[in-house]
C-alpha cells in the first residue's frame, strides 16, 4: 500500500507503519509505544486538521505556542504536552494549562510548578528529562543524580513522576545514538529498582525513533514527519 506523503494524513500513517516496523523489528508490541505529535511551529489551524484525524493530544516546545493554541482549539478539548526547556516564570502559565511537563529537571522548577499548580487545586503527570548526550546545547539532569531528585520530587503533592525524558546527540552514528537512549533505560531501571514507579521512556524524535524503540522506548515525540518541514522564521 502507498502513502501519499504529501497530506497530513498520508505521513501520520506511514509514521504509524514505521512505528510498527520497528516495534516488529525489536520484538515488541506496538501497543507498548505510544506516538505523541509535536505540533510546535505549526498553527492552530494545522493542528485542527490533525484533531480530525483522531490526534487528541500534543506536544510543544514554548508555552507561548501553548496559550495562543488553547485558545484557538478550545472547542476541541485537547491535551498540552510541554516538552521543552521550561523557565520557571513560565510556571503559572503551565500550571493553568498543560496537562503534562516532560522537561523537569530541575529542583527550583519542581518547587514553582508544584507552588502554581497547588493554587490551581490541580495536579499534573511529570518525566524527568536527563542529559545523555554531550552536547552542551542540551538540557537535563545528569543521570548520576536522578536518584537524589527522586527522593526531593516526595514532597510535591502535585506533580505525578511517571518516567524520564531524554534527546539523543545529534550523531550519524547509531551507536552514540542508541547509547544515549539505552542511558535513560537502564536509569529507569535503577530508579525502579530504588522504588519509583517509572513506567514511561519518553525518547525518539523523527530522525531516530526507531533506534528508541529498538532501546525501549515507550513514547515517540514526532514532529516533521507528520507535519512537515517547519518553518522556524517568526
Amino acid at each position: 500500500m502507498t502513502v501519499d506523503l504529501a497530506t497530513l494524513g498520508g505521513r501520520l500513517a506511514a509514521v504509524r507503519a514505521a512505528i510498527d516496523a520497528a516495534c516488529a523489528k525489536a520484538g515488541r508490541d506496538p501497543s507498548e509505544v505510544t506516538l505523541l505529535p509535536v505540533s510546535k511551529t505549526f498553527d492552530a489551524q494545522v493542528v485542527r486538521e490533525a484533531v480530525g484525524l483522531g490526534l487528541r493530544r500534543f506536544g510543544e516546545n514554548k508555552v507561548q505556542e501553548i496559550q495562543a493554541k488553547s485558545v484557538a482549539l478550545a472547542d476541541e478539548n485537547l491535551d498540552w504536552v510541554v516538552i521543552g526547556h521550561l523557565q520557571t516564570n513560565k510556571a503559572k502559565p503551565v500550571a493553568a494549562i498543560a496537562s503534562e511537563v516532560q522537561s523537569l529537571d530541575r529542583l527550583d522548577l519542581a518547587v514553582a510548578l508544584d507552588k502554581a499548580l497547588q493554587a490551581q487545586g490541580r495536579g499534573i503527570d511529570v518525566l524527568i528529562q536527563l542529559k545523555t548526550s554531550r552536547e552542551e546545547s542540551k538540557f537535563g539532569l545528569a543521570p548520576d543524580r536522578l536518584a537524589g531528585f527522586l527522593e526531593q520530587m516526595r514532597a510535591f503533592s502535585s506533580l505525578r513522576v511517571r518516567g524520564l525524558m531524554t534527546l539523543a546527540e545529534a550523531s550519524e552514528d547509531e551507536a552514540v545514538v542508541r547509547g544515549c537512549f539505552r542511558a535513560l533505560y537502564q536509569a529507569r531501571n535503577r530508579g525502579r529498582e530504588a522504588g519509583f514507579p517509572l513506567d514511561r521512556l519518553s525518547m525518539g524524535m523523527s530522525g531516530d525513533f526507531a533506534l528508541a524503540i529498538i532501546e525501549g522506548s515507550t513514547e515517540v515525540r514526532i514532529g516533521s514527519a507528520i507535519f512537515g518541514a517547519r518553518n522556524y522564521k517568526p
